[in-house]
């Protein structure tokens, strides 16, 4: 009896853990997005704001040009700026800073040609719209829709396919 329980115990976790994970699109209703905030310079891009890019579908991606982990994600990034770029996708780079040598504009300018990234980039110093998203984390992405809801996250490295199907449906939907 004992064993059989066992059995039936070991078989229901592994079937828990097969079950896939809600991503935060699904597990929350889409909220208005914040707008860009305290943006102390514009790099690639004249100042921009959200109001403006109504009808397009925006990818925030808040990043800081040493985090191991934000430079694993911008091949991804610049490779999705690339092929939706034309399909109505806009990223904005969202650069917040860790340390204090990268609130330096000549840094970040420096960090962008050095990786090649050509899409805009908010310089955030203080934190303004890092703190309107509530966000905590680098790198962090925010899709948000044609009328300017949030309806998609993710935080940290991974998840590229989803992401990068997330932006595919989020276009479709702007159509």
């Amino acid at each position: 009896m004992l064993a059989t329980l066992k059995k039936l115990a070991a078989a229901a976790v592994v079937a828990l853990c097969a079950l896939p994970l809600p991503s935060m699109a699904q597990a929350a209703p889409p909220v208005q997005a914040p707008g860009f905030t305290g943006i102390e310079k514009w790099l690639n891009s004249p100042p921009l704001d959200l109001a403006s890019l109504r009808g397009k579908v925006v990818l925030v991606d808040f990043w800081t040009y040493t985090c191991i982990n934000c430079i694993h994600t911008l091949p991804y990034v610049k490779a999705w700026h690339e092929k939706y770029k034309d399909s109505g996708l806009v990223v904005v780079g969202v650069h917040t800073p860790e340390f204090p040598f990268e609130r330096s504009t000549r840094n970040v300018e420096d960090a962008i040609k050095r990786f090649g990234i050509a899409y805009p980039v908010a310089q955030d110093n203080q934190y303004a719209t890092w703190d309107a998203y509530r966000n905590r984390y680098w790198p962090a992405f925010y899709l948000i829709d044609k009328q300017g809801r949030i309806v998609y996250t993710h935080f940290g490295e991974g998840r590229y396919k989803e992401t990068e199907a997330m932006i595919q449906q989020a276009l479709a939907e702007a159509g």
